[in-house]
């Protein structure tokens, strides 16, 4: 293994570990995630299994899907992220709540801003590497790239319009308040939205790539 590739390996884990981090502590902010993560908290809500084991079922189909459709966007990366990053963001969540027992609106906020600075600086090191994308990544770039069913951007938007809705339908299901929809999709999911880019292309441009190309 050339040092090159171990670096983007490494940076890869570093990435994933970093992301699951953040995302344990917007668990903790409660003001909304990111698309695809309030899929998942719908679900979480919804199927009594642990949350961990529950984010390796999921994009272990997703990981079906590209692997059935184009496989060219599943690497290194996309394993790491499938099998570390929903038992970390897990035990990160699991031990804050020790920490911050009943969080006030202030405290959560806080908590929010720190999460997104943490998870674009992880997705900085993860995109860098270039070893693969994640699983539902890869599904926007199958539909828009494979299928041809339009540009990446709109897809996209569309996939995530989808996550959202499925969110709040499954955390419904699952027993979730009306109320307490802000908790999954709320501030923090229009943030992300809008500002997760240029923030992670600022950690690329500044950290990432300057360490890969070192």
């Amino acid at each position: 293994m050339d040092k090159t590739l171990r670096k983007r390996i490494l940076m890869s884990l570093f990435g994933v570990i970093i992301c699951s981090i953040s995302i344990g502590i917007f668990k903790i902010a409660a003001l909304g995630v990111d698309p695809f993560q309030s899929f998942m908290a719908g679900l979480d809500q919804m199927i009594p299994i642990s949350f961990g084991t529950l984010y390796v079922i999921v994009n272990a189909i997703l990981l079906i899907f590209s692997l059935v459709t184009d496989r060219h966007n599943i690497g290194i990366a996309t394993f790491i992220n499938l099998f570390l990053l929903g038992y970390i963001t897990q035990w990160t969540y699991e031990w804050l709540q020790t920490i911050f027992v009943d969080p006030s609106l202030p405290v959560r906020f806080i908590c929010l801003l720190v999460a997104i600075v943490i998870i674009c600086f992880g997705s900085a090191f993860y995109m860098t590497a270039d070893l693969g994308v994640s699983t539902y990544d890869a599904v926007a770039i199958v539909m828009s790239r494979t299928w041809k069913l339009g540009k990446f951007k709109y897809i996209r938007i569309a996939t995530d319009l989808v996550c959202v809705g499925l969110g709040i339908a499954t955390f419904l299901l699952g027993g979730g308040k009306p109320g307490a929809i802000v908790t999954i999709v709320g501030v923090g999911t229009i943030i992300t939205a809008f500002f997760m880019g240029p923030l992670i292309e600022l950690f690329n441009e500044k950290i990432a790539r300057p360490i890969l190309n070192k």
